[in-house]
């Protein structure tokens, strides 16, 4: 069964999907970031410039086939059975993603947005409902 878990109080959502992807690296998984298309270009944009010393393997899902098996992070509007990767998805969407049972991992990053918050616990309900045991980890106390 597919692993849930909520990063809540993320002051700085970019940030930690960054850091949440470069850990996940080190360990050899690959991974799909869905998110909103304004929000994907800024990950995008977060994925070049964050570090100075790593450097995040990325693309979008819509790129050639071959450049999506290479890539270890698959940045995406929506979840297509095309996707290459499933050990890891990073959902930044306000909804639960469609297909997400394909996946090893979901983590659900959320800001301190009350907005984003809200979205966020119609999600874990949907989760929790469904029988899924779901791990919390507040930022604020990392």
């Amino acid at each position: 069964m597919t692993e849930i878990a909520f990063h809540f109080n993320a002051a700085d959502r970019l940030d930690h999907v960054c850091r949440l992807l470069r850990k996940a690296l080190s360990r050899s998984a690959r991974a799909v970031v869905l998110a909103p298309g304004d929000t994907l270009a800024d990950i995008d944009t977060a994925l070049w410039t964050f570090s100075a010393l790593d450097f995040i393997p990325h693309c979008r899902a819509s790129d050639a086939p071959g450049l999506l098996q290479a890539s270890a992070v698959v940045l995406t509007g929506e979840l297509s059975d095309g996707l290459p990767h499933h050990d890891l998805l990073v959902n930044l969407a306000p909804q639960v993603p469609r297909g997400f049972e394909r996946f090893a991992r979901v983590v659900e990053v959320v800001s301190t947005a009350e907005a984003d918050r809200a979205a966020a616990r119609q999600r874990w309900k949907h989760y929790a409902d469904r029988g899924y045991r779901i791990d919390r980890h507040d930022l604020t106390e990392a």
